[in-house]
């Protein structure tokens, strides 16, 4: 297996307001990776905070999930769907950011990024 822990993401409808306040609380580092889209907190060694927008923090889905990074994400993919995930949605900014919603055998929403 080669999937690390890379982040635990809030979805929220203000990524840079709402990661500004943790930053705050937890003494973090702010890194607007896409600018009121999606920013991160981080901290040397450790898994990252993300906070990414969307449209609709509705109820029924999970507003905190896993961010897991792969060398070779579509490997990773694969492997997991054959394990029993669901893959609901591939998402990216450009080439440089790429990763694949996909959904536990429970429904629990989770990424897996990468290359």
């Amino acid at each position: 297996m080669t999937l690390d822990m890379a982040t635990v993401t809030f979805d929220c409808t203000d990524p840079d307001e709402l990661a500004a306040w943790w930053a705050g609380v937890l003494g973090n580092e702010v890194n607007a990776v896409v600018p009121g889209e999606f920013v991160l907190l981080t901290r040397p060694g450790g898994t990252a905070v993300g906070f990414q927008r969307v449209p609709d923090p509705t109820p029924g889905k999970n507003k905190a999930h896993l961010d897991l990074q792969a060398d070779d994400m579509e490997a990773e993919v694969a492997r997991v769907v054959v394990l029993g995930a669901m893959e609901i949605e591939r998402n990216g900014f450009g080439d440089a950011f790429r990763w694949v919603v996909l959904a536990d055998p429970e429904g629990n929403a989770f990424c897996i990024a990468g290359g």
